[in-house]
């Protein structure tokens, strides 16, 4: 049988955490900046955690 591949454009956004969680970054943080406050771009910088609906569709893109 053959060795299951991991999703390439997956492995690029994604990254797994020493506790099994999956990171990821937030969406609308790199253009038209100007008109969002100091604080929303300051929070959009921050890695955000995979939510627990789409944690297995994620997982199984990547294969670890």
């Amino acid at each position: 049988m053959p060795k299951i591949k991991t999703h390439s454009a997956a492995a690029k956004r994604f990254k797994l955490t020493g506790t099994g969680k999956i990171k990821r970054h937030h969406a609308n943080a790199s253009h038209i900046l100007t008109k969002k406050s100091r604080k929303r771009k300051k929070r959009l910088a921050a890695a955000a955690i995979v939510k627990d609906c789409d944690y297995k569709r994620v997982r199984r893109m990547l294969v670890f």
